[in-house]
């Protein structure tokens, strides 16, 4: 796993880079969270392939559980990627709600993440 920082205006934001899944647990949420925390960081640039195909499930409940605890940590997270091959209401529902306050942002690319978390 390797972090690519990209600067903005307003922050210095935290992009995971890495050829195989990061977070499969919540334990791993929280570590990886905390590691980017301690560097100086407080936004997180994480890319679908990173994640366990679990959380795209939301009756695993993982995504909520992994989701509460960027909010309760106040880290705000973008996660790049092609999220319309879920189809299911209640995950574009999902999707929807989150966009909306900016903490938690699920989008088509990492240009468009720099622009939400910056």
């Amino acid at each position: 796993m390797n972090i690519h920082i990209h600067p903005s205006s307003t922050t210095e934001i935290a992009e995971v880079l890495s050829g195989s899944i990061v977070i499969s647990t919540i334990e791993d949420a929280l570590n990886l969270m905390a590691d980017i925390y301690y560097q100086g960081y407080d936004a997180i640039i994480l890319h679908e392939k990173n994640i366990t195909p679990a959380f795209f499930d939301l009756k695993t409940g993982i995504a909520g559980e992994i989701l509460q605890k960027f909010s309760n940590y106040r880290m705000r997270l973008a996660i790049v990627g092609d999220f319309v091959k879920y189809n299911s209401k209640s995950f574009n529902d999902f999707v929807f709600e989150s966009n909306k306050n900016k903490q938690i942002n699920f989008v088509e690319s990492l240009e468009e993440a720099i622009e939400r978390l910056g």
